[in-house]
């Protein structure tokens, strides 16, 4: 197994030199790294599906209940090499600060059924299962933060805009469960782009099925781009050293704010590549953390009968 996941990273770093690249600089987190963090055991690994992707893992902070909850969807160009392993130590660290954390696992390319529509419609019945999960867990409905990263960043976009999907669309969903913020550190948001050019092996086509041209409805229920305004508190946090992935979290801000979004807002992580932002080690991590802090205490607490906000 340990030289099958060896091959596996030399193989996809091959790819990944011009996905995720270093600029040189030593100090910088690289995609070989990642795909080789540990994740300590979570509290609870539940399952929301019958798939073998279709768990997340649930943590829960040490004090007074009930939680507020951050659901973490994890990046990695929607491909199934990156999985939800990586972002452990993340999850350990938001549950020390003090909420319960939601981590989803979802289908992948790579994985049977992964890409449209089952990867979205995975993170929305993640998402939603946290109606089960509310009361013999303590976690709070009313203080719910969608939070992702990478690939994921652009899923949290998504999953705070369900509301907004057309009744016709794959995507569509009656009653999804309201979310009162989004956090997404570096967000993979303009898929039109991405697909344009080609990103991480043409990910974004593979993921969509093909291009905007053709599928043209599909992007229109998946593509932050498309979906926004989103009326719910937003928070982008974007690398200073991260050059491949700030641009389509920015061109997403200039979009969301030229279309009226009026609570949105960029902070900027200067030391941060693309993965220093979702580690604990580094310097960006305090940053990271207290843009969170702000997030909860800036937002409105909604309970079920709000309805998912549009």
């Amino acid at each position: 197994m340990a030289r099958l996941k060896q091959a596996m990273i030399t193989a996809l770093g091959i790819l990944l030199i011009t996905v995720y690249p270093n600029q040189g600089s030593a100090q910088l987190i690289g995609s070989s790294q990642v795909l080789e963090w540990q994740s300590p055991p979570p509290d609870h690994r539940i399952s929301y599906g019958p798939g073998p992707q279709q768990f997340g893992n649930l943590r829960l902070p040490t004090g007074s209940s009930p939680h507020p909850i951050v659901v973490f969807i994890h990046g990695g160009c929607w491909l199934s090499a990156f999985d939800i392993e990586h972002v452990g130590q993340t999850e350990v660290a938001i549950a020390e600060a003090g909420y319960a954390v939601w981590s989803i696992e979802y289908r992948r390319l790579g994985d049977e059924g992964g890409g449209w529509p089952s990867t979205y419609l995975d993170v929305g019945q993640g998402i939603d299962h946290l109606r089960e999960m509310a009361e013999p867990y303590n976690l709070d409905l009313s203080r719910v933060v969608v939070a992702g990263h990478s690939a994921g960043g652009a899923l949290a976009l998504w999953a705070a805009a369900r509301g907004k999907v057309d009744d016709q669309s794959l995507l569509y969903t009656p009653n999804p469960l309201p979310v009162q913020a989004v956090f997404a550190l570096a967000p993979a948001a303009d898929l039109e782009a991405l697909e344009e050019r080609g990103s991480c092996g043409n990910a974004v086509g593979r993921l969509m099925g093909g291009t905007p041209a053709e599928y043209p409805e599909r992007y229109e229920a998946a593509s932050p781009m498309q979906l926004a305004p989103i009326s719910v508190p937003q928070t982008l946090l974007i690398g200073g050293q991260d050059f491949v992935w700030a641009p389509p979290g920015r061109s997403y801000y200039h979009r969301a704010i030229t279309l009226g979004t009026e609570d949105l807002r960029i902070v900027d992580l200067p030391d941060s590549g693309h993965f220093e932002m979702i580690s604990p080690s580094t310097r960006s991590w305090r940053l990271v953390m207290s843009a969170l802090k702000e997030t909860f205490e800036s937002m409105t607490p909604l309970g079920e009968a709000d309805g998912q906000v549009r």
